[in-house]
């Protein structure tokens, strides 16, 4: 039988109250446990943001989005452990319905086809000599 892959995106919010330290610490804990049982396609590590309302009394929070391909048991074991760890705030885990390996590929090929236009432009504006020289 063929194993079922599926693709994730996850967004969990980081107690910043405890200290920088704790916070990095419990950011690489996670990140770590989602490398050794997925394929990590992206992480962004938004940093420290204000809350839209207050959780447990905290106005912020260090956010970071994981995007990985798992096994379906995985995410669901992935927010038992979210929810067991104090210093987690929030946590939320999105099935994907598009392959989001693609998604990012032709994200950055439509920014480096923007780059090169730019470029290309700016380089038509630069040999353009005036009509009126003298």
């Amino acid at each position: 039988m063929e194993k079922v892959i599926n693709s994730y995106e996850n967004l969990f919010i980081v107690d910043v109250s405890k200290g920088e330290e704790v916070t990095e610490t419990t950011v690489n804990k996670f990140l770590s446990l989602i490398e050794a049982n997925a394929e990590v396609v992206d992480v962004a590590k938004w940093g420290k943001r204000r809350l839209a309302y207050p959780i447990n009394d905290m106005p912020e929070g260090y956010y970071v989005v994981a995007t990985f391909k798992a096994e379906p048991a995985f995410p669901a074991e992935l927010e038992r452990l979210f929810n067991i760890d104090e210093t987690i705030m929030r946590s939320m885990i999105v099935k994907l319905e598009y392959d989001p390996a693609a998604k990012k590929a032709a994200r950055l090929a439509a920014a480096e086809a923007a780059a090169e236009a730019a470029e290309a432009e700016t380089v038509a504006d630069e040999t353009e000599a005036p009509a009126d020289a003298e």
